[in-house]
């Protein structure tokens, strides 16, 4: 089971290492409290979470920017709920969660044991779609920046996960090759059709208990990577 090649480990950093729903619920329990929005949080990111999935989903394709993401999914947020914001409060949320966000750092269960593990063993990488005025923050903040050699950003390279471009760029950086690298990500799209369609390995973190093709190498712990590297 063990994969005997592998010199280089590509992570994706929210919803893998990065607990990305927590510290997400916990700004926006912050920034609702400062601007004096009352809200039920639980109602509000029910209803948020699978239409910034789906703004996200548009923004890897490149049919919206950025300030519409940000935008939008709050505004069809409140929308959906019946709850009235004026656009320039909702503008104003939208970057104050930007400000908040990384200042919130819980890290999956396992995650610094597994960079311990994996650190003297392999060079180790971040591939990331996220914006990248708050990715390196997310790094520091959590402190677990030092454990990568590269941080490869979406927003550097022009593309998102899953285009080829964005995979090339950071095995170039890495001065890596497809043969020899691996990428450990959430999303099965971006990240592991993304890694195999260039010729890296891939394992999918299913914490969302998705039904996966039986060839796809999977884990739901962090820790399951030991079985793998």
């Amino acid at each position: 089971m063990k994969i005997d090649n592998i010199t280089h480990v590509f992570f994706d950093l929210d919803h893998t290492l990065w607990d990305f729903d927590k510290n997400s619920a916990l700004t926006f329990k912050k920034i609702f409290n400062q601007n004096k929005i009352d809200i039920n949080l639980s109602e509000f990111l029910e209803v948020y979470l699978p239409i910034n999935l789906s703004y996200w989903k548009l923004y890897r394709e490149d049919k919206i920017d950025k300030s519409s993401l940000r935008f939008g999914r709050l505004n069809d947020a409140f929308t959906a709920l019946d709850i009235k914001v004026k656009s320039s409060m909702i503008h104003k949320l939208s970057e104050d969660y930007i400000t908040y966000l990384c200042t919130f750092n819980h890290l999956f269960d396992g995650t610094k044991e597994i960079l311990d593990y994996l650190k003297p063993k392999y060079k180790l990488h971040i591939i990331t779609n996220g914006f990248k005025e708050v990715q390196q923050g997310k790094l520091n903040q959590a402190n677990i920046n030092h454990y990568f050699e590269t941080v490869t950003n979406s927003e550097m390279v022009g593309v998102k996960k899953p285009n080829p471009r964005i995979f090339h760029h950071a095995l170039d950086k890495a001065s890596a090759i497809p043969n020899n690298s691996i990428m450990i990500g959430d999303n099965f799209e971006a990240d592991v059709l993304g890694a195999i369609d260039v010729g890296l390995d891939a394992i999918c973190f299913n914490y969302h208990n998705e039904e996966l093709h039986k060839d796809i190498k999977e884990i739901n712990s962090l820790l399951e990577i030991k079985n793998y590297l």
